[in-house]
């Protein structure tokens, strides 16, 4: 069973909120997908080892699997497409967390372009086409999701930073519950 972007945007979603009990229809509403494709998702994830089934619609997330393929393997499978100036949601360097550390002139920053964002700069692919909505309604996806953009589509800095920051957000979403 071969992963899909979608799988990922799942993955993080329920590794952003590890105490929070998910049915398919609330993850799949929250992410504006159907309880279906979140379903298979889960399913894919854990063909994949990057999830295990504890019960009857009880999963979650195998944290080390996800860290090691976010960290390395995410850019090779489902690179980022860099595209035209828009308006868009911030992301990678031009969202928190790395907002914090990386200097950014105005209108450099990448964007996922959506007509509801706050932001202009370079848009870039998202992971998974409704990306943007779904990480404007929850910051803790999102600082996931910029972190996983600057590891997909960043330079070198941006990519070490990242590497070292996202660890720490997914031990923060631990501790938040």
């Amino acid at each position: 069973m071969e992963l899909k972007p979608q799988d990922l945007l799942v993955l993080l979603k329920v590794a952003a909120h590890p105490r929070q009990r998910w049915t398919y229809a609330a993850l799949g509403e929250s992410l504006s997908m159907s309880a279906s494709e979140v379903h298979a998702s889960v399913k894919r994830a854990v063909g994949a080892g990057l999830a295990v089934v504890r019960g009857r619609g009880d999963w979650s997330p195998l944290r080390p699997a996800l860290l090691e393929f976010a960290l390395h393997g995410v850019r090779y499978v489902w690179p980022a497409v860099p595209g035209p100036v828009k308006r868009g949601v911030p992301t990678g360097f031009g969202a928190e967390p790395l907002l914090a550390h990386i200097t950014a002139a105005p209108g450099e920053a990448p964007v996922w372009a959506y007509a509801g964002g706050s932001a202009k700069g370079p848009s870039l692919s998202p992971i998974y086409r409704t990306v943007p909505q779904a990480a404007l309604a929850d910051p803790a996806l999102h600082r996931l999701l910029a972190l996983q953009d600057a590891l997909r589509a960043g330079r070198a800095r941006e990519r070490a930073m990242a590497a070292k920051l996202l660890p720490i957000e997914l031990e923060a979403a631990d501790a938040r519950g």
